[in-house]
């Protein structure tokens, strides 16, 4: 089914609209969810409270892209989640987190779309591979351990390049007019 068609059963009020979405993108979301915050049990309450946020946000929200929607959802929801288990243990996620501080210690609400696009110009000039580790460090929350299996790398290899990254992110930003 295509999503224009699951948002308009979102519309529609029909509950067919969460089996719709969760054929459609359970496994990602779920994945997703997983991979941030390493638990099956915490995930699987996240892609639940995510159908849930989309039930209750559409309508109004008529996303263009549910995909991409959904998974904003699932990764803040994730987030939120990890966040409250730093309150009792420190993990790796909490550092991701704490690396990123570097670059965006506070980001204004209102300028979330120009620094989102100015972060895919900045990812855009960087090779498949580094684009990669980036991505899976601090959109999927992957440990550096993770990553340098993944990229045949090591550990320190893979620390180096997102520390460059980070600040090449930093200089690009500020050369954008967008200081944090």
């Amino acid at each position: 089914m295509e999503d224009r068609e699951i948002v308009a059963l979102y519309f529609a009020r029909s509950e067919q609209a969460i089996r719709e979405t969760d054929g459609k993108y359970g496994r990602q979301v779920r994945n997703l969810a997983e991979g941030i915050l390493k638990n099956c049990s915490d995930a699987e309450e996240c892609v639940s409270d995510t159908w849930l946020r989309a039930w209750n946000a559409i309508p109004p929200a008529r996303p263009s892209s549910l995909g991409a929607y959904l998974f904003r959802i699932a990764r803040n929801l994730s987030i939120d989640r990890l966040r409250r288990k730093k309150a009792l243990k420190r993990g790796e996620g909490a550092l991701v987190l704490d690396e990123l501080k570097e670059v965006a210690s506070r980001v204004p609400e209102d300028a979330e779309g120009e620094i989102s696009a100015a972060i895919s110009r900045f990812l855009e000039k960087q090779s498949k591979e580094n684009r990669r580790m980036f991505l899976l460090r601090y959109w999927r929350m992957e440990t550096i351990a993770e990553i340098a299996r993944e990229a045949g790398r090591k550990e320190a290899s893979v620390r180096m390049v997102l520390s460059r990254m980070r600040k090449g992110l930093r200089v690009a930003l500020e050369k954008e007019g967008i200081w944090l």
